[in-house]
């Protein structure tokens, strides 16, 4: 499913460039994309509390499967707002998707590995998701990128085949004999807060500049080629630390990762600032993902450790929540953000939100209690 997600970023824009009614509707394939992903969030955790994981993520597989083809039929007809429920449908499938990093927490005794090394699986996503679209279009061209989707498709099928030989660690809610507490005293946690809070704005954030990023190479005069190639190498920062930010994360406290982690996307801010050349876009947008990598897999790792194993699949959802809704709006208005205020006033304004990260977690790090055990789950 990342796959998906990393090949809409790299062409939906320009999709959507070349066939909405407006340049305010420029990125609302991907917006829609997002929506798919935030209305699934509850649905799939409720789901898979009564179906189990596998049920789960191979039904999410199967919308997902749908999608891709929507869109290779709606690109086929130069359809903008087919391409656009194409877009939402894979949406869907990427939502299930989100709570592979939960099912890994639930096999292991070590969360922050388990989220890392699923998060690294990402590194095949950011190799072959640009590249696809690039590799794709060259040898068989056709009209929007169509063709992409059909390859999509695919991809899609072969992963769905695999997903049947996984064998997940199931978790019973219905184990415990112990009440679940409501989920207004599960979120009003001072942890589970923050670690929302982290994840809204780390993630949002990369996905404003992200997705405004092919625009903006567009607009100076950059083609496919070169801004598939950036947004690979902003995919690898996203997941190639994953190898080692779960020991990062064990040996210096999450909190101190998503200090780190507000430094690079600060950094990032400034490399865009100073210029537009392919090495800016290429280098600022890599310090881009590592940033949002050691943040949200920090964030997760925190907010695994609010809830008890019978209250999971509200608390998961809860969180989805919040952090994918944020992600919407992003992914809405980066385009017209882009077009009306320019590429580099859209870094200016992503600093100070990223300071409220940083405010929140140095809060936190001083906060009274002291960080809980990882391993709850």
């Amino acid at each position: 499913m990342t796959t998906g997600n990393i090949l809409l970023v790299t062409i939906s824009a320009l999709v959507g460039q070349m066939l909405s009614p407006s340049t305010s509707l420029t990125t609302l394939p991907i917006a829609m994309q997002m929506l798919g992903l935030l209305l699934t969030t509850v649905p799939a955790s409720l789901v898979m509390a009564k179906t189990g994981r596998k049920l789960g993520f191979s039904l999410g597989n199967v919308i997902g499967t749908l999608g891709a083809f929507i869109g290779f039929v709606s690109l086929s007809l130069s359809h903008f707002y087919l391409f656009c429920v194409a877009t939402f449908l894979i949406g869907v499938g990427i939502g299930f998707a989100t709570l592979y990093r939960f099912a890994a927490i639930e096999a292991s005794d070590k969360p922050a590995r388990a989220i890392s090394m699923i998060m690294a699986s990402g590194v095949i996503a950011a190799v072959l998701g640009p590249n696809l679209a690039v590799w794709v279009n060259h040898h068989f061209p056709a009209i929007n990128y169509a063709n992409s989707f059909l390859a999509l498709t695919c991809v899609y099928l072969i992963a769905l085949c695999l997903l049947q030989m996984v064998t997940f660690n199931e978790v019973s809610e219905q184990q415990s004999t112990l009440a679940p507490r409501k989920i207004k005293e599960i979120i009003s946690q001072p942890q589970f807060v923050i670690a929302a809070l982290i994840g809204m704005i780390s993630y949002s954030v990369m996905n404003l500049l992200m997705t405004a990023t092919p625009l903006a190479m567009h607009r100076h005069g950059f083609d496919l080629a070169e801004s598939a190639l950036v947004i690979e190498w902003h995919v690898l920062g996203m997941f190639l630390p994953s190898f080692f930010t779960g020991k990062l994360v064990e040996r210096y406290r999450g909190v101190n990762m998503i200090v780190a982690g507000c430094v690079f996307m600060l950094a990032c801010a400034v490399i865009n600032l100073l210029g537009v050349s392919h090495w800016h876009f290429m280098t600022a947008l890599f310090l881009l993902g590592v940033g949002w990598n050691f943040m949200f897999i920090s964030a997760t790792a925190l907010v695994s450790q609010t809830y008890e194993p019978h209250e999971r699949a509200k608390t998961q959802a809860a969180n989805e929540f919040f952090v994918f809704s944020m992600v919407v709006v992003s992914s809405l208005f980066a385009g017209w953000l882009e077009s009306e205020i320019g590429w580099q006033p859209l870094n200016i304004w992503s600093v100070p939100i990223v300071c409220v990260a940083l405010g929140a977690s140095l809060w936190f790090k001083n906060y009274s209690l002291p960080e809980p055990n990882v391993g709850k789950i």
